[in-house]
């Protein structure tokens, strides 16, 4: 599995339209092959810092999502943030002894 978290502080009085245009995205993203998870959090201390929480089965499906028009539409959005998003990747993996419930 691989987890993808962006972070982002929108323009205060853009919040607003950055959440509509990920929830335009979020549920076709969700049908996308090998996608397990697209979620959108915002803080509880600061309404302009959301992030966008995404988790892959491979890979491969992971990169056909970062090649897609929606994940263009999510780069485009940056016009309504007050900094470039920061994206991280994480790779799960599982310890040798340990089992997985």
């Amino acid at each position: 599995m691989v987890f993808v978290i962006i972070r982002m502080k929108a323009i205060p009085g853009k919040r607003k339209e950055l959440l509509q245009t990920f929830s335009s995205l979020i549920g076709s993203i969700r049908t996308d092959k090998g996608c397990n998870r697209c979620d959108v959090c915002q803080s509880t201390e600061d309404e302009n810092k959301i992030l966008l929480l995404e988790e892959w089965d491979s890979q491969e499906n992971l990169n056909l999502h970062l090649k897609s028009g929606r994940f263009r539409v999510i780069r485009g959005a940056t016009n309504l943030l007050q900094e470039p998003f920061k994206m991280m990747f994480l790779k799960a993996f599982h310890p040798a002894g340990l089992e997985e419930n």
